[in-house]
């Protein structure tokens, strides 16, 4: 308003109508003149993020083109765009599963910070919509840098679609140590028991009624239904698969991670392994 009636008032006499600082009116003024200036730079960090980041990660992308824009910034950029996050509207609705009631106890004890690759790997599954029928994704999930290390995708809900998680894990399956997961059915079976015990693998279970005990594995499903699943329709498993292996490439390589410091899983383990060296 003090901007299109400046021709007529002086600012000084506006400003003080509106009770606001002179102050004030200036930095929105000068704020407003440079929006132009990025808001393509957040646009494309959108569009790039698949349109999931928000203004805290965006900032972070920003930053590491050189420009320093205030997350107040850049959500009034996103609404003026009509940028709006999948996070926005994300809710997760947990799902029952029948119970392991294996005596096996919770050896991970949620330590879920782990200083090696691969030392820890946990484990969940979830449930996609392909063509009208309830399909699953089951992914290991590696503790050190939360990469996904292993997944698949199924018809079926059960000890195979985990086996095959497992096979599609590409380095020596030797190197873990303990695998983690909750008390789902489909992660009791002989054989899951024969895979762990032919490398030497501790098993760990979550106590019985308490996701919290795989709080990272339940996480991360959560960004996967919110990123991947939301919105999207499967007309065949062959699709759901293929889409997937991108999501995870993605996932590994680009997403930026706010519990890894705002890298990806991948660039945090090559900075770890810099450090080794």
């Amino acid at each position: 308003m003090i901007k299109n009636n400046r021709h007529k008032y002086s600012i000084s006499a506006m400003c003080k109508v509106l009770q606001i600082p002179r102050s004030t009116y200036y930095y929105e003024a000068k704020e407003r003149a440079s929006e132009d200036d990025i808001t393509s730079d957040v646009i494309d960090v959108f569009k790039a993020s698949r349109q999931n980041y928000g203004t805290r990660k965006i900032k972070v992308e920003l930053k590491k083109r050189g420009l320093i824009v205030s997350r107040r910034r850049i959500g009034r950029i996103m609404k003026e765009q009509g940028l709006v996050s999948t996070y926005t509207l994300a809710q997760f609705k947990p799902h029952t599963k029948s119970c392991n009631e294996s005596e096996q106890q919770n050896e991970l004890n949620r330590a879920f910070d782990q200083e090696e690759e691969m030392t820890v790997v946990v484990s969940d599954l979830t449930y996609v919509r392909v063509n009208k029928k309830w399909h699953y994704v089951c992914v290991f999930v590696d503790l050190f840098n939360r990469e996904i290390v292993g997944f698949s995708t199924g018809p079926n809900k059960d000890a195979l679609l985990v086996y095959r998680a497992f096979a599609s894990i590409k380095v020596d399956l030797h190197k873990i140590k303990l695998f983690h997961t909750d008390r789902g059915n489909e992660f009791k079976n002989k054989l899951i028991d024969d895979a762990l015990e032919t490398f030497h693998i501790q098993r760990s279970l979550s106590m019985k009624g308490c996701p919290y005990d795989n709080a990272v594995a339940e996480a991360t499903f959560k960004i996967i239904k919110t990123e991947f699943v939301k919105g999207k329709h499967f007309d065949s498993l062959e699709e759901l698969t293929r889409e997937l292996h991108d999501y995870v490439h993605w996932f590994n390589h680009i997403r930026i991670h706010g519990t890894l410091g705002y890298v990806s899983p991948i660039d945090y383990k090559l900075k770890h392994l810099k450090k080794v060296v």
